[in-house]
């Protein structure tokens, strides 16, 4: 099924909000997740528009967190991983322009400029601009760091090139350095191949950033557990090789003697089209947008990886938040504001999940060790229970809960979730909580339906509410 047959991007009761409605020449820079949803919610609401968008790369939409599943031949291949082509859009009237990269933008003479694979250059005049122009990885000059077999993992290609190499015998172990999810991901997709594995990160933990200690010790207990050779608190200082080929990664703990190496320690803003044009800034590069999306430059908005995001869980705080769901919403909604419908963002949680040898763990919000580095006094509440009816005999993992809430107001700031039953769909319920700013004791009599094949009578989530302080 063509995903993008159904995907309208049409968000109800905002038609009157409507102002004068003029079509517009509008330029995307960026067709990947936020720019794709840029344009297609422009062309699905919006005819007469003139779209056209460039982007740099080949290919459309690749979902990366579907990597890891095609280098561990958990899937049969990457096909599925895209849901959007250049024909489609085209098919809806966008002039596309693939493997085009703009090199510059005259923000006052609103034209932006590139260079087509071919040479042909571009001089395209814009009324409303979106820029789309994602993140960039964070890769550290290491010395030794321009050696064969030291990968990156971003783009589909980079991942194509990982999975031809895996089919070197030669490749018997791969060290990945940075124990975030991409890296905990890849370190199971190797393993899953075969690989001797190391996972290296100078954390004293794994995802340390999305989850408190005690979970990141589940995930840290169950890489061990499936012959994960983790590194934790150890920076890399180097690689060395031979004949041109990475055979040693060194950190300032030890050295250890390896095939491949994938970086992925985590990625930044690419601002590189706006950094020097006076355009505001987040404190990590990133543009500032507004809740429409829009920058400090008129006519000029931001979607995705490269703009910021107002995090709920700090009050509507802007932030930063790199995922590829945060990057659709605000597509659409981007969107829909350069074509005079006037809609606001509602800030996002920095929902997200991860599945690893059947660990599923899910967060929203704040943890609690977040909410200590943003000076905000909390309570915590955490129940292990199982998932179902406990005379329910098979298929009844235990299942880990813990909700972070204000200490004054009782707001709920976050919760994780971690069992290898398939209990994620509860995060999105604590998602719209912490949004809505529901309160631990508004949770505790939530209405919560029971059935034993599901759930329990007094359920996990009612028996955590209900012990708060």
């Amino acid at each position: 099924m063509q995903k993008s047959a159904c995907l309208g991007y049409r968000v109800p009761n905002v038609s009157h909000q409507r102002g004068e409605y003029l079509m517009s020449k509008i330029v995307v820079v960026g067709a990947n997740h936020a720019g794709t949803a840029a344009i297609n919610t422009i062309l699905d609401n919006y005819k007469g528009n003139e779209v056209v968008a460039f982007d740099a790369n080949s290919n459309i939409s690749f979902l990366g967190c579907g990597m890891a599943l095609w280098i561990g031949n958990q899937i049969s291949g990457p096909d599925g991983l895209f849901y959007q082509t250049k024909e489609q859009f085209e098919a809806k009237g966008a002039t596309i322009h693939m493997e085009t990269p703009v090199e510059r933008i005259d923000f006052d003479a609103k034209v932006v400029y590139a260079t087509g694979k071919d040479g042909t250059p571009y001089a395209e005049p814009y009324d409303k601009l979106v820029l789309a122009t994602g993140s960039l990885p964070i890769i550290p000059r290491f010395e030794g760091g321009d050696l064969e077999n030291i990968q990156q993992v971003k783009l589909f290609q980079n991942a194509a090139e990982v999975v031809d190499k895996l089919k070197d015998p030669a490749i018997k172990t791969v060290a990945v350095v940075g124990a975030g999810y991409i890296g905990v991901e890849l370190a199971e997709a190797f393993q899953r191949c075969g690989r001797h594995t190391l996972l290296v990160d100078m954390a004293p933990t794994c995802m340390a950033n999305n989850f408190d200690p005690e979970f990141s010790a589940m995930m840290a207990k169950n890489l061990e557990d499936n012959g994960i050779e983790a590194h934790y608190g150890e920076g890399v200082d180097h690689f060395e090789g031979v004949d041109g080929k990475v055979t040693k990664l060194v950190t300032d703990k030890g050295s250890y003697d390896v095939d491949m190496v994938c970086v992925c320690i985590g990625f930044r803003p690419n601002n590189e089209l706006v950094k020097d044009s006076g355009m505001e800034l987040f404190r990590n590069g990133a543009i500032l947008v507004d809740r429409h999306q829009q920058t400090s430059i008129p006519d000029v908005y931001a979607v995705g990886d490269c703009a910021t995001i107002f995090n709920n869980g700090l009050d509507g705080e802007p932030g930063y938040i790199a995922l590829a769901s945060n990057a659709v919403r605000s597509g659409i909604v981007a969107g829909h504001n350069v074509c005079g419908t006037a809609l606001e963002t509602p800030g996002v949680q920095g929902s997200s999940g991860i599945c690893i040898f059947d660990l599923k763990m899910v967060s929203t919000g704040l943890t609690e060790a977040a909410a200590g580095r943003a000076g905000i006094a909390v309570k915590t509440t955490t129940v292990t229970d199982c998932q179902k009816a406990p005379f329910i005999e098979h298929d009844n993992p235990d299942t880990t809960i813990k909700i972070v809430y204000d200490a004054k107001t009782r707001a709920i700031l976050g919760a994780q979730l971690a069992s290898t039953y398939d209990m994620s769909g509860n995060i999105n319920m604590f998602s719209l909580a912490v949004e809505k700013k529901v309160t631990i004791d508004e949770l505790a009599l939530l209405d919560i339906f029971f059935l034993p094949h599901f759930n329990a009578p007094y359920n996990y989530m009612t028996v955590a509410a209900l012990q708060a302080d």
